[in-house]
This record gives C-alpha cells, sequence and structure tokens, in this order.
C-alpha cells in the first residue's frame, strides 16, 4: 500500500499532462512538470528497494513519460534551409513599468536586437525608453502604453506596416500591439507582443484558456509570423500545444535551451523557475541561438532569440 501511495501522484500527472487535462488547480501545477520528473524517481527507488513489481513498473512508466515530454526542451533540434537575413527579437515583461529601462535599452544597443515586444507597458516607460534613446535604435513602432498591467508595445529598427493593437478578452483584458516587419532581403514578417491573461487563480483558467486560444495560430502556407512575449503558458499545458501544432516552433526548446526559467524567483517569490515566456516562430525560420537576461525590477526575465528568415 505504501508503494502505491507513493507511486499514484506521479502516475496521475503523468495522465493529466499527456492527456491535455489542465483545468482549474491542475493548471498552475503543470507547469512545474520539469520538477516532477525529478520528483518521480523517488517512488520508482522505493517500490525497486522494496521489490513491489507492479508499483515498481508503473513508477518506471511514469517516469519514463515524464521524461519523454521534458528532455527534448534540452535537445537542439535540425533546423530549417533558411538563408535570409538574421532578425534578433527580445521580448520583455515590463512589470507595470517598474523594469530597469536602462537594462533593455543597453541590450537593444549592445545586442543589436532587431524587434522588441514589450508588456506590461506604461505611459513612464514609454517616455523613459524615448529619453534612453530606443527610439533612435527601433524607429518604428507599435505601442500601446496602459497604466497598470494592460499595455503592449512593439520596436522595430526596420519598417512595419498593418499595424495595430488587439484588446483580448480575458478576465484581465490585456492587450497585444502587432505589425508586419520589413526585413530587406526577407518576406515580411508578422511580429505580436503576446500577453494572454494569467492563470493565478482557479476563477481565471476560463479566461486564460480563451486568451491563449485567440493567439494568431501559423500560416504555413501564408505569411511569416512570430509571437514573442509573456504567455503565462508551459510548453505542458495543452492550449500552448495547440497553438504550436498550427506550425510554431518554440525558438528556446529549438537550441536546447526550453527549460531555462523565464518566471518565479526573480522578484522575491519563493517560487522555482519556469518558463512561461516564449519566442514562436514559424517552421521555416531559423533558430541560431536563444539566451534569456535577468530584468532588474521585473518577476521576468528577457528573452533574446536569434533567427534567421528565408530568403
Amino acid at each position: 500500500m505504501l508503494c502505491w501511495l507513493a507511486v499514484a501522484p506521479g502516475a496521475g500527472w503523468a495522465v493529466v499532462r499527456l492527456a491535455g487535462l489542465d483545468r482549474g488547480p491542475l493548471v498552475q501545477a503543470l507547469a512545474f512538470t520539469p520538477y516532477a520528473v525529478l520528483g518521480s524517481l523517488l517512488p520508482l527507488v522505493l517500490a525497486v528497494a522494496l521489490r513491489r513489481r507492479w508499483p515498481a513498473a508503473v513508477a518506471a512508466v511514469t517516469t519514463a513519460t515524464l521524461l519523454a515530454v521534458v528532455v527534448p526542451r534540452a535537445l537542439p533540434s535540425p533546423q530549417p534551409a533558411a538563408d535570409g537575413p538574421a532578425l534578433r527579437v527580445l521580448t520583455a515583461n515590463l512589470l507595470a513599468g517598474a523594469a530597469d529601462l536602462r537594462v533593455i535599452a543597453a541590450l537593444v544597443r549592445d545586442a543589436r536586437v532587431d524587434v522588441l515586444a514589450v508588456q506590461e507597458f506604461t505611459p513612464a516607460a514609454q517616455a523613459e525608453l524615448d529619453r534612453l534613446g530606443l527610439t533612435d535604435l527601433l524607429p518604428h513602432q507599435q505601442l500601446n502604453p496602459v497604466e497598470g498591467t494592460g499595455g503592449s508595445g512593439l520596436y522595430a529598427r526596420y519598417p512595419t506596416g498593418d499595424g495595430g493593437v488587439r484588446q483580448l478578452a480575458g478576465g484581465l483584458r490585456f492587450t497585444q500591439a502587432y505589425a508586419t516587419v520589413a526585413v530587406p532581403g526577407a518576406p515580411a514578417v508578422r511580429v505580436e507582443s503576446v500577453h494572454p491573461a494569467a492563470p493565478y487563480a482557479v476563477d481565471q483558467v476560463p479566461g486564460w484558456r480563451e486568451d491563449l486560444a485567440a493567439q494568431p495560430a501559423a500560416t504555413p502556407d501564408g505569411p511569416l509570423s512570430i509571437l514573442a512575449g509573456d504567455f503565462n503558458a508551459t510548453l505542458d499545458h495543452g492550449p500552448l500545444r495547440a497553438l504550436l501544432r498550427t506550425g510554431y516552433a518554440d525558438a528556446a526548446a529549438s537550441v536546447g535551451a526550453g527549460l531555462t526559467g523565464t518566471w518565479g524567483p526573480y522578484d522575491g517569490d519563493p517560487i522555482p523557475p519556469v518558463a512561461i515566456d516564449h519566442v514562436l516562430v514559424d517552421h521555416r525560420i531559423a533558430v541560431r541561438a536563444v539566451t534569456v537576461h535577468p530584468l532588474p525590477g521585473s518577476d521576468h526575465r528577457m528573452i533574446l532569440a536569434d533567427l534567421q528568415l528565408p530568403a
């Protein structure tokens, strides 16, 4: 009985993850699936040590299942044969404008960022970024500064068109700025600064699911698309995996950096790091590198993706 009690939680976790049963409080729990892999080893060791054949078999299947869904994020995958220009995309959640914007401006300048997507973008943040010279570096903009957490912005080095701001319908009613970026030597690419509602409480989960379902699907036979921002979801959440299946690849997972945390303990909360910020790219876009950078004053870290577009 002791072995079964030890094995059951991990087995249930694996079933929920594989079946996409992330509902209610399970949504928050599934964000920590990479840690559940480590936890699943303990019941396996216990069952083997006590020579309990069936509990050991179930524990082994549980561990193997969780490893199968988590380990690929730490392994680089083959990239498409894109031979067009490079594009550097940076995304940053500003925590209602409280982030140290000097760090963002310096990274844009030093890393020669081409596109910057910001979330929780406020009027004060816009004014400070202007003062720091960001508009000289990235002069083409689609901005929607809002007091609080609902603002969104997109800055680009290259000319933009067909821009706008979408109002999401979830409970937090975040906005998302978008525009089509004209990169010389490549097809136009649509970029959107993503910020669906956060599932911080059970009553917010329906809005979270609604906002993720409202994200623009990839168009494998049409224009190129990039989604960058705070998705409030990890690769273990069913709605994000459904979005990926439309034709996106997670940039970090593509280069083996998919387990690098972007949210959690960075503002002092005792939360293990999880990856809820992402750059999703059209399958025709090659990912050359992804790095994660600290952002003082924010509870998120920034993601910088080095991409190569098709010619």
